[in-house]
């Protein structure tokens, strides 16, 4: 018997997957999560940090409304094309974050958000073609 992720299951796995990053983005913004774990260990001070911080939290924001129209969770009277080309969207973005994440100064995001960005990735490319 032939199984494969549904839907369903891809949308709930992104649903908790952007809440969990948000949450962890947010505690590297207050610092109780140290910065030099995220963007590839490149960032040299907390100054540095902010503004990249704040543009994933906001980035991750905008992905997970999409998830939740997708979802049916957000009621947003949008074309289903839209819906599509964003998904498309969002598995170029993981799939180019998956290869910076193996090329990461630190090893920790190396080995944690290599394979969360490659199941993002995955989750997504299956809504793109749904």
């Amino acid at each position: 018997m032939k199984r494969r992720i549904t839907e369903k299951f891809a949308t709930n796995a992104l649903l908790i997957i952007f809440i969990l990053v948000m949450v962890f983005h947010a505690l590297v913004l207050i610092g109780i999560v140290p910065f030099e774990m995220v963007w590839g260990g490149r960032l040299e001070s907390k100054e540095d940090m902010i503004p990249f911080e704040i543009t994933s939290i906001a980035l991750n924001s905008v992905m997970l409304g999409i998830v939740m129209m997708q979802a049916g969770l957000l009621k947003v009277n949008v074309k289903p094309i839209v819906l599509k080309v964003a998904f498309w969207c969002m598995f170029l973005l993981f799939a180019i974050n998956t290869v910076g994440n193996i090329f990461s100064n630190n090893e920790l995001e190396r080995l944690i958000f290599t394979p969360l960005t490659l199941l993002l990735a995955v989750f997504s490319l299956l809504l793109a073609i749904k």
